[in-house]
């Protein structure tokens, strides 16, 4: 190869150059892209199939149910929509570590996954095998979409299904957590306004007591009702979304893309080629 074809790909590049090269080498290129696109083909079809399964949910409005219902003056509706702070709650639950637990022991991930239950790092490697496999994330219209990869079909669309009804079961859990410790607090609250309500019967009547009587029980009365909420909320089982498309077994694969691994590797092995000629030409010619 001369000094000005080692050039073709340089500054002083031109075509008629880069023919020469392609016409000199070209047999050399051609079994590079067959050999690349068989080796190429095999690796694809040995690589297992994924399957992917979509559920598709809306959070509801994250109002207090008892608040909508008991309180008149409470212009939110509990029916509506939620809105972007309510979907952004939903992937963070749909995320959270303990959504994983719970759908990695329901399904017993490790075994299906084909973890030994002795490795020293199964813990990392279920995570990562999880986190490859399943994404949460928001639509276009504020929903959450719950989508899983998995090599049986059924597993994936089991999976995303379990996910949407276990959001409402950790949302239960929330609400009922800080309902209970809510409660707890009204409760002992309305018994000290109670005790000194007493406390203040028992004083000699003048208008100034009556008048700080009178707006203790007010008070009373407020919390009374805000306490009766709180046990309300604690005892609800409501549901904290709408399930807009339930997931159902793929019947076509989602992973891998053969045709495009076959394209890309066979691509990426002729320009490899093509560089390894040039550096070879060019040392030649020094």
């Amino acid at each position: 190869m001369t000094q000005e074809e080692s050039k073709a790909l340089g500054n002083n590049y031109n075509i008629a150059e880069s023919l020469r090269f392609f016409r000199r080498w070209w047999k050399v290129l051609v079994a590079v892209l067959v050999v690349a696109a068989v080796v190429s083909a095999i690796a694809a079809w040995m690589i297992k199939p994924l399957y992917k399964s979509s559920a598709v949910i809306f959070p509801t409005n994250s109002n207090r149910l008892s608040k909508a219902i008991m309180d008149y003056h409470y212009s939110l509706d509990f029916m509506d929509y939620g809105i972007e702070r309510d979907c952004e709650y939903a992937i963070q639950i749909l995320s959270s570590k303990s959504m994983q637990q719970a759908v990695c022991q329901h399904f017993n991930l490790m075994e299906h996954y084909g973890i030994p239950s002795d490795d020293a790092h199964r813990l990392f490697k279920l995570d990562e095998q999880y986190r490859s496999n399943i994404s949460v994330k928001r639509t276009e219209f504020l929903g959450v979409e719950i989508g899983v990869l998995d090599q049986d079909p059924q597993w994936a669309a089991d999976i995303a299904n379990y996910m949407a009804t276990m959001y409402d079961t950790l949302c239960r859990d929330i609400h009922h957590d800080r309902a209970v410790s809510a409660a707890t607090v009204m409760d002992g609250v309305c018994s000290a306004m109670e005790r000194e309500i007493d406390s203040l019967s028992q004083l000699p009547t003048t208008p100034w007591r009556t008048k700080l009587i009178a707006d203790k029980c007010e008070q009373l009365a407020d919390l009374q009702t805000r306490a009766t909420q709180t046990r309300v909320d604690k005892d609800l089982s409501v549901s904290y979304k709408y399930s807009v498309d339930q997931a159902t077994p793929a019947d076509k694969k989602a992973y891998p893309k053969r045709l495009l691994i076959i394209l890309g590797g066979s691509l990426g092995a002729v320009v490899v080629c093509i560089f390894a000629l040039l550096i070879f030409a060019k040392k030649n010619d020094e």
